[in-house]
C-alpha cells in the first residue's frame, strides 16, 4: 500500500512538471504568432543555448520546491476543492514571479508580460483541471470500496455524533466508521439512541489499537475536562503509528475561523476573524497589483488633464491627502483629487449641525465646501482614481470596506464596528454597489461585516463589475 502510494505521488509530481512545461509551450504558441517578433526558428535556436538549458532546469527545480512548500502532495481527503484551488493559485503566482525573475537574470527575450499572463492562466487552468480529474477518479474508486480508511472517533458528545453523520453522508470521502471510544457519562443515553456503537473504553484503547485495523483516530473530546485522556490517546496513537485528527471548534467563537500553523516545532491554533485569511490576502494582493499598475499607466494622461483642470479652477493643491484608518487601525495617507475649497477640513466643526448621517460618519449631500469642478469629480467618482496609488503601495485593496477618516473612527461607539479594520480597506465594496450615501451608517457597517464574513474571489469580481454601472450612473454619490 505504502509503495503504491509513493509511486503514485512520484507520478503526480511528474505530471505537475509536465503541466508547467505544456503551459510554457502553449504560452509560446499563443503569445507569438508567425508575424511576431520572434519566429519559431529563432526560438529553436535560443533553446539550445547553455544559459537557456540552465534557465529551464532552475525553473523546474524551483517549481518543484514551490509545490512541496505549499503541501500540494499532502492528503486532500478532507480538503475542499476551493481550498485546493487557492493553493494552486498561490503556487502558480509564485512560479510566474520566479519565471519573470529568472528571465531577467538570463535575458530570455520570449518572457514578456503577455507571455507571463498567458503562462499563468494556462498553468492555473491545467493544474485545477488535473485536480478535478483526480477528485472525480478517487470518488469513483472510493465508492467502489477501494482507497477506504477505517476511522475511530474518540468521544460520544453531539459534535462527535455529527461528525460521524457527516462522513457517512459523504461516502466519496472513503471513510469507514469503526465505532466510538468513550466511557460512561451523563449524556450516554442520548448517544445510545443514535444507534452508533462504543467499541472500546479509555482503559482498553491501547489493546484495541493493537488488534484492529485503524487508519485514523478522530478526537472529539472536550479538551478542558479530558485533557489528560486526550494526551494519552495521542501518545498511544503516535507509538503505534496511527494518524491523529482533532475536531475543531474547540472554542465557541462566532466569526473566527480556526487553522493550525507551525513555528519552531510548536503547533499554533490561529483564530482568524472572518473569511479573509492569509490565502485571501495573498491572492487579493496579486490581483491588486496586476490591475492597479496597468490602470495607472493608462490613466496618467487623464490624470494630467484633471490636474490642469483643478489648477485652473482656483487656488489650492491638485491632490487632497488625508490620514485614513486602514488594516488593524494603521493610519495611512489616502490620495484623492481635491474637490473642496482650501482648508475645508477646518470647517467641519462649523458644519456638524448639517451632518445627514446618524453615526460616526460625516456626510452632507449639498456640501458648501465643494467647488464646481469638485461636484463633477465626485458625481463621476473621478476624484477616487488616485487611490489606485494607495492600492499599488499596499495601503488599500481594490475591494474592501471604505477607509474612514480619523474623525469618523474616533466616533465609533460599538466594538463590532471596529471589526471592519481586520481587512484592508478598499476603493469599492458592498456599500458602494448598494446605495452608497443613501444608506444609513448602521446598514453600511452591516454590509462591511457581510463582506468580511462571506468573502470569496467571486464576490470581489461581482463587486468590481457592479461598481462600473453604479459609477457611470452616479448612484448615491455625495
Amino acid at each position: 500500500m505504502q509503495a503504491r502510494r509513493k509511486l503514485l505521488l512520484k507520478s503526480f509530481k511528474g505530471v505537475d512538471l509536465l503541466i508547467l512545461a505544456l503551459a510554457f509551450a502553449i504560452s509560446i504558441i499563443l503569445a507569438y504568432s508567425p508575424s511576431g517578433n520572434i519566429s519559431l526558428s529563432e526560438f529553436l535556436a535560443i533553446r539550445v543555448k547553455i544559459e537557456n538549458i540552465v534557465f529551464v532546469g532552475l525553473l523546474a527545480v524551483l517549481s518543484h520546491m514551490v509545490f512541496l512548500f505549499f503541501q500540494l502532495y499532502e492528503s486532500k481527503r478532507l480538503a475542499t476543492l476551493q481550498s485546493e484551488c487557492f493553493d494552486l493559485l498561490k503556487t502558480t503566482s509564485l512560479i510566474s514571479l520566479m519565471l519573470a525573475t529568472l528571465a531577467l537574470l538570463f535575458n530570455v527575450e520570449i518572457v514578456t508580460p503577455l507571455f507571463l499572463l498567458t503562462f499563468f492562466l494556462v498553468a492555473v487552468g491545467l493544474l485545477i483541471l488535473s485536480r478535478v480529474i483526480l477528485r472525480v477518479t478517487l470518488k469513483q474508486v472510493r465508492l467502489n470500496g477501494r482507497n477506504v480508511r477505517n476511522i475511530l472517533i474518540v468521544g460520544t458528545n453531539p459534535r462527535a455524533v455529527q461528525f460521524a453523520r457527516d462522513i457517512q453522508n459523504k461516502p466519496d470521502l472513503g471513510y469507514r466508521l469503526v465505532g466510538f471510544l468513550d466511557e460512561s457519562w451523563h449524556g450516554q443515553d442520548d448517544f445510545t439512541k443514535t444507534g452508533y456503537t462504543i467499541v472500546s473504553d479509555f482503559k482498553n484503547f491501547n489493546s484495541f489499537l493493537r488488534c484492529f485495523v485503524i487508519d485514523e483516530v478522530m478526537i472529539a473530546l472536550p479538551i478542558k475536562s479530558y485533557y489528560e485522556k486526550a494526551a494519552k490517546i495521542i501518545a498511544q496513537c503516535e507509538e503505534q503509528g496511527v494518524l491523529i485528527r482533532m475536531l475543531g471548534n474547540i472554542f465557541t467563537q462566532k466569526h473566527a475561523q480556526e487553522r493550525v500553523e507551525h513555528f519552531e516545532g510548536q503547533s499554533l491554533l490561529t483564530l482568524q476573524p472572518g473569511a479573509l485569511g492569509d490565502q485571501a490576502f495573498f491572492f487579493k494582493r496579486i490581483i491588486d497589483i496586476f490591475i492597479s499598475l496597468p490602470l495607472l499607466v493608462l490613466l496618467l494622461p487623464f490624470f494630467g488633464v484633471v490636474a490642469c483642470a483643478i489648477k485652473l479652477s482656483g487656488p489650492g493643491s491638485v491632490f487632497f491627502v488625508q490620514d485614513r484608518v486602514g488594516l488593524n487601525k494603521r493610519r495611512f495617507p489616502l490620495m484623492k483629487f481635491r474637490t473642496m475649497i482650501p482648508k475645508a477640513e477646518e470647517m467641519i466643526k462649523q458644519l456638524e449641525h448639517l451632518n445627514e448621517v446618524k453615526g460616526a460618519a460625516f456626510k452632507i449631500e449639498d456640501d458648501p465646501r465643494l467647488t464646481s469642478l469638485g461636484r463633477l469629480l465626485r458625481k463621476t467618482s473621478i476624484d477616487e482614481l488616485p487611490q489606485l496609488i494607495n492600492v499599488l503601495k499596499g495601503d488599500m485593496s481594490l475591494v474592501g470596506p471604505r477607509p474612514l477618516p480619523v474623525r469618523d473612527f474616533e466616533g465609533f461607539k460599538e466594538d463590532w464596528h471596529r471589526r471592519r479594520f481586520s481587512v484592508q480597506p478598499g476603493i469599492t465594496c458592498l456599500w458602494q454597489v448598494n446605495g452608497r450615501s443613501r444608506l444609513s451608517f448602521e446598514k453600511w457597517m452591516e454590509l462591511d461585516m457581510q463582506y468580511i464574513d462571506q468573502w470569496t474571489l467571486w464576490l470581489d469580481v461581482k463587486i468590481l463589475l457592479k461598481t462600473i454601472p453604479v459609477v457611470l450612473k452616479g448612484t448615491g454619490a455625495a
